[in-house]
């Protein structure tokens, strides 16, 4: 069966695993978050560590014609160390949230990575020269005695082995409350947002001492909370509009040239609910997890639970779109809501032309939908299928009666394997999953 993509048919095959691996995975190293750069040459991801690795995308070797366009490791460096909030006696992870590429300006690469309070924005820049012929200094160093020098020197630049170096140009901290869940950055590449719980914040990226409020939902008395901030982006090309996603499966999204606060919203978007279907574990399903508008910034996507919906901007009362990602799940609420698993944070995203969405499921499953020919496709991320250029099966789930051969039946699945963070390549068909401790690559096969 051909997979989805970008039009025309094509095959998902196997291409890169990274990651070690051990049966015993250690917590510090599962992937939290995963994000292609605006070009799709670099990749990074971020785990629970408080570790940021990038990869960089090879040049096609002619040599190795199978090898197009691997990614391996450009740099790793501790993002996010363990703090300790002394005033609330409260331990901070280290864990990464988030990432978020900026666009590239010049021969350096900027990226934002936040943890549960602090933000921070990292400088990646190539070194492969170095200064020699100081005046003052000896090459090891050390400084000369002023009265041994009789003749000045004009440094000159020496070729050396290539070095990337990591460095935090600013850190945002001390502006949330609660814990961060969202960054994006403006189109206007000056401005980015942060989301917590309650509160969105917009900051200034040369301005690290203070941000504005921009939408605070938090009620003067808190026992009379209803729902929370679970996810915030900015538009892709309106530098003065952005969207957030409640808890209770709305969607806002704001305008800021109405008012500088913007608690009241300009657009609502929710989906009118279906009494008969109504029951205990309603109100957790419809929860959204992700929000994400679509590059040309006509659609937005959000997740939740057991579905991917479409929304057109211009059409608050229901989505244009719905997509099933695992129904088969519906009678198995029950034991998701005491194994907790029902709380797990699914993301999604668009391929470069908006035709394709891609999300993940459990069992290292991960869904693929064709918006176009309204065909999906059940993909798995596993070892078993990681010979070079193996072409990825499609799998199905059985939930009951006679179990084909191929199929998996629903009771067999493994809600300890998850895959709650993707990329997809801005241009090209190449796609980035994580699966716990593995990121998996995979690209269409290209006879």
């Amino acid at each position: 069966m051909a997979g989805v993509g970008g039009g025309n048919d094509f095959q998902w095959c196997f291409s890169q695993v990274k990651g070690a691996i051990d049966e015993d995975v250690a917590e510090a190293d599962i992937i939290s978050t995963v994000e292609f750069n605006c070009s799709g040459e670099l990749l990074a991801t971020g785990d629970k560590g408080g570790r940021v690795v990038i990869f960089q995308r090879e040049q096609e070797n002619k040599s190795r014609p199978h090898s197009r366009g691997e990614y391996n490791v450009y740099s790793t460096f501790q993002s996010h160390e363990p703090e300790f909030d002394y005033l609330k006696s409260l331990e901070i992870e280290e864990k990464i949230n988030k990432i978020r590429w900026l666009p590239q300006q010049n021969a350096a690469n900027f990226l934002l990575s936040t943890n549960d309070k602090t933000i921070k924005l990292w400088k990646i820049s190539e070194r492969d020269k170095r200064v020699e012929g100081y005046n003052l200094k000896d090459d090891d160093g050390r400084l000369r005695d002023p009265f041994r020098i009789t003749s000045l020197r004009v440094p000159i630049l020496k070729p050396m082995d290539l070095m990337v170096e990591a460095s935090p140009r600013r850190i945002f901290a001390n502006a949330h409350t609660y814990h961060i869940n969202s960054i994006s950055v403006n189109s206007d590449h000056q401005t980015y947002l942060s989301a917590d719980d309650l509160r969105v914040n917009l900051w200034h990226l040369e301005i690290t001492d203070r941000s504005f409020n921009i939408v605070d939902i938090k009620p003067a008395n808190m026992e009379e909370l209803t729902e929370v901030i679970t996810a915030a982006e900015f538009h892709p090309h309106h530098c003065h509009m952005f969207v957030y996603s409640s808890s209770k499966g709305t969607i806002r999204l704001c305008d800021m040239r109405d008012a500088a606060l913007c608690d009241r919203h300009s657009k609502f978007f929710e989906e009118p609910e279906d009494p008969s279907s109504r029951s205990f574990f309603s109100e957790i399903i419809s929860s959204i997890s992700d929000v994400k508008f679509s590059h040309s910034g006509r659609y937005m996507m959000t997740r939740d639970y057991l579905s991917v919906k479409v929304w057109d901007l211009n059409m608050e009362s229901r989505p244009v779109e719905t997509y099933q990602v695992h129904e088969y799940l519906r009678s198995k609420l029950c034991s998701l809501y005491e194994n907790d698993c029902i709380f797990d944070k699914f993301e999604c995203c668009w391929n470069g032309s908006d035709s394709s969405i891609m999300t993940g499921s459990y069992n290292n499953f991960f869904r693929m939908f064709d918006r176009n020919t309204r065909r999906d496709i059940t993909l798995e991320a596993s070892r078993e299928s990681s010979k070079p250029r193996a072409t990825l099966k499609p799998r199905k789930v059985c939930t009951g009666g006679k179990r084909k051969k191929d199929e998996i039946n629903v009771d067999s699945l493994d809600f300890n394997k998850k895959i709650l963070h993707t990329a997809w390549h801005p241009t090209d068909n190449i796609i980035a999953v994580a699966a716990t401790n593995n990121l998996y690559i995979f690209q269409d096969k290209v006879n």
